[in-house]
């Protein structure tokens, strides 16, 4: 790392580790910085807030929102995993869950995705009872890394040695940004478990980017630490009252824009760039709202029409209960099907029948068992 690069101390400072072999490292200094409040990133927060507002008031609008949260949770770990590099799809992940896993050869990186929405989730469950601590991030960690290719760096557990961001062969000597040394890192994670639990006059969208760009610069985990800062922004998100419900994710944004995503926060450590990132997390606030609002409608008009397509016969109820399920899980197997409605197996066959018969699903196999069936209307509005 070159501390010529590092141009103000607004986020932190260079120091050098000591002794003949010493490298460069950034420290971050403890939030909150001093924020310069321009007309732009004001306007930013305004759209951002009100936008944010709507989509949580449209969480007491729909019919049914918990069927969307899934989805939308399922599309978040996709992309925010896809930042880091797997290259599973959103129809990979269904079809992981749906038990099929020879249909594709990338089971590592879906296994991997599948993680994540595993560690949302445990987060999300776990803060309705216990504060944000330390702890709940190796806990989440733990469940990101179990069984996949980063196992071996210490799932759970906060790193004990130095890491790097950098391109494959860097070292700290040349790696455009290294983190805090251990002892140094344990500081910065004290000073920043408390200010998460700190009252503050700052609006909480700001203290979400505030705490997302310094999760990321202390980096304390040896691998999964973007996934994990980006875990945390929903989490807040749904603890400081922003969400009702979890239906709101930026790492489609960020993944659309990985370069400026990851320049910006760089930038807030090179340059002390605050407000530019601020703007650009207001941004991408704004930009998922939006999105969120035209995929839940468009989702919430497909659930009405496949309503209408079953029509009234002796199987309704069930068959309604079946078209629901479509959109919690777009890709089924007749035992997912008979294990979630609670229906006996032949009973569920004649559902997916049913809703073969009417258009709403295709069954994706060609085989004679284990079959799969997918509603691509449902996966196309998730992945468009």
């Amino acid at each position: 790392m070159d501390a010529r690069d590092f141009t103000s101390e607004r986020a932190g400072r260079p120091l050098k580790t000591p002794g003949p072999a010493g490298y460069w490292y950034f420290l971050p200094s403890p939030l909150p910085p001093r924020i310069t409040w321009s007309e732009p990133l004001v306007a930013a927060l305004s759209r951002a807030d009100h936008a944010l507002g709507e989509v949580s008031s449209l969480a007491g609008l729909l019919p049914s929102p918990h069927l969307l949260t899934r989805p939308f949770m399922y599309h978040e770990a996709v992309l925010s995993s896809r930042i880091e590099g797997t290259r599973a799809s959103l129809s990979d992940l269904y079809t992981y869950e749906a038990g099929n896993l020879v249909l594709f050869e990338m089971s590592d990186d879906v296994k991997e995705v599948h993680n994540y929405t595993v560690a949302l989730r445990y987060g999300l469950e776990r803060v309705r009872d216990l504060p944000l601590s330390l702890r709940l991030l190796r806990e989440m960690h733990g469940r990101l890394l179990a069984g996949v290719r980063g196992e071996r760096q210490r799932p759970g557990e906060f790193r004990s040695s130095q890491n790097w961001i950098g391109p494959v062969g860097s070292t700290p000597a040349n790696a455009p940004y290294v983190p805090p040394p251990p002892a140094q890192m344990a500081e910065c994670l004290d000073a920043f478990e408390k200010w998460l639990h700190a009252p503050s006059d700052l609006p909480p969208l700001v203290r979400i980017a505030l705490a997302h760009y310094q999760f990321e610069a202390i980096h304390p985990f040896l691998d999964g630490n973007g996934r994990i800062g980006r875990l945390l922004i929903v989490v807040l998100m749904c603890l400081w009252g922003l969400l009702a419900e979890p239906l709101l994710y930026l790492s489609p944004y960020f993944a659309a824009r990985r370069d400026e995503y990851l320049d910006r926060l760089l930038a807030v450590s090179r340059h002390g760039a605050w407000e530019e990132w601020l703007a650009f997390f207001c941004e991408a606030v704004s930009a998922q709202a939006d999105d969120t609002a035209t995929r839940a409608g468009k989702l919430q008009r497909l659930r009405e029409g496949y309503r209408g397509r079953v029509g009234i016969t002796r199987m309704a109820a069930g068959l309604l209960r079946a078209v629901d399920l479509l959109f919690t899980q777009p890709i089924v197997s007749i035992p997912m099907v008979r294990d979630s409605l609670q229906v006996s197996f032949p009973t569920a066959q004649r559902y997916a029948d049913r809703l073969r018969s009417a258009g709403i699903v295709q069954e994706m196999t060609g085989k004679h068992r284990n079959r799969l069936y997918a509603a691509a209307e449902v996966l196309a509005i998730l992945q468009e």
